[in-house]
């Protein structure tokens, strides 16, 4: 029997949410509201196409493009600017193992980089994108995302005190 659009949609959602909500508390610095909001709306928005997913060949690809777009977009707006003051959050994503100090740090220093440059950061590293993918996602030229990268990672390093080395050894 074959399964409806709304079961095979949920199957979906069910399996990739997990993984846009970690991209999203990246692309967002912590922000685990904002991050919620933002995969929220990216399955609204696949939910709309999912009628016509089948001429999507990787559809969590897709949903991970819309993800850094809804960001992008999100960024964009005055209201962007606002953000709560109350506590900081009981969970964090897994960035780096057990080190709640290092991820914290890591979530701050990503935070700290312009919405592009994180979303660039994010993706070439974190989904492990190329950077023909991480340009067609973003809309922009590959030799733009490798300056984004470049300048990124200088960032960075400025703001993680010298080499990112002894970050990625843990």
């Amino acid at each position: 029997m074959r399964k409806s659009r709304v079961e095979d949609f949920r199957e979906f959602a069910a399996s990739c949410a997990g993984h846009l909500y970690r991209s999203a508390a990246l692309l967002t610095g912590g922000d685990v509201h904002l991050a919620e909001d933002l995969v929220q709306e990216t399955l609204g928005r696949m939910y709309t196409l999912w009628g016509r997913v089948h001429r999507i060949d990787n559809p969590a690809a897709y949903a991970q493009t819309v993800l850094v777009r809804t960001f992008l977009t999100h960024r964009r707006r005055r209201s962007a600017g606002e953000r709560p003051l109350a506590e900081l959050p009981d969970t964090v994503p897994d960035l780096a193992g057990e080190d709640p100090a290092l991820r914290m740090t890591l979530l701050d220093a990503l935070d700290r980089l312009p919405p592009k440059d994180r979303a660039v950061v994010v993706l070439r590293y974190w989904e492990d994108r190329s950077v023909d993918q991480t340009a067609e996602i973003l809309r922009t030229s590959p030799a733009a995302v490798r300056t984004r990268c470049v300048r990124a990672l200088a960032r960075l390093r400025t703001l993680l005190g010298g080499s990112l080395t002894e970050f990625a050894t843990h």
